[in-house]
């Protein structure tokens, strides 16, 4: 599991996105629009959309936003017209962030990006700088208190699990972008229980950060971005000690 996976991870135990469900709820709906707008609003037809609006619903979103977002990216509904941008850039350490953001304002989305490096002793670079340090994949997430390697790895080698990885608390599986939803329906009709499956950018190598202000500035960081209302999703290849995040978490 990446550094910057458990640090979600961590945020998501400590309760800090369940007091800002609206604003979780609006990066929610973005993207199910720009996925309506892009490949129509038949989720059985758009795998896009439907990941997109699986998400929604696994956050408790309600059935009447995610409808309206649907018609608002298929043109039933008028609203904003959103842009993806990704903005690449260096934390401390020589960390590597990928910045996916949804925005109706280009200048006041990479302003805000800009800021969040420069508070936290980051900056931002040009298209490209790090985005060859990643790569797309499906990741699908079993607690590893509720399963085994082998029982995982039996029910999900067929649907095209690639690799797998046991790390802290979960079993991680990773596959080609567009098998992670087979690999997750193998293990749901098997009886194992999924955490969390989704399609992201996985780093190829990762930094390790030890030292105590430059784990604070990247962890910092993080939370600035993901915060951010036209940031969707925030990538980083860190590998900080767990009891350091828990301690900044803390």
């Amino acid at each position: 599991m990446s550094g910057h996976s458990k640090w979600h991870n961590i945020r998501l135990r400590k309760g800090k996105q369940d007091a800002e469900r609206g604003k979780l709820f609006t990066k929610l709906a973005r993207e199910i629009i720009v996925a309506a707008r892009d490949g129509g609003g038949n989720p059985d037809t758009n795998v896009r959309l439907r990941l997109a609006i699986q998400k929604a619903r696994e956050a408790s979103m309600p059935a009447d936003n995610i409808k309206r977002a649907i018609q608002r990216g298929t043109g039933e509904i008028e609203g904003a017209v959103y842009e993806e941008i990704t903005y690449e850039g260096y934390a401390p350490a020589g960390v590597a962030v990928l910045v996916q953001c949804l925005t109706d304002n280009r200048n006041r989305t990479v302003a805000e990006v800009r800021n969040a490096f420069s508070k936290c002793g980051g900056s931002l670079g040009e298209s490209g700088c790090v985005a060859w340090m990643f790569e797309q994949r499906g990741v699908v997430q079993v607690p590893a208190d509720q399963s085994d390697e082998d029982s995982v790895l039996a029910a999900a080698l067929d649907a095209g699990a690639e690799d797998i990885v046991t790390e802290d608390e979960f079993i991680e599986i990773h596959t080609k972008p567009e098998n992670m939803q087979a690999v997750k329906d193998a293990l749901t009709s098997a009886g194992i229980p999924v955490a969390q499956a989704d399609v992201t950018m996985v780093p190829k190598t990762t930094v390790r950060v030890e030292e105590a202000k430059e784990v604070s500035q990247i962890l910092r960081l993080m939370d600035m971005l993901e915060d951010l209302d036209d940031v969707q999703n925030v990538y980083s290849n860190f590998d900080i000690p767990e009891e350091l995040m828990q301690e900044a978490a803390a």
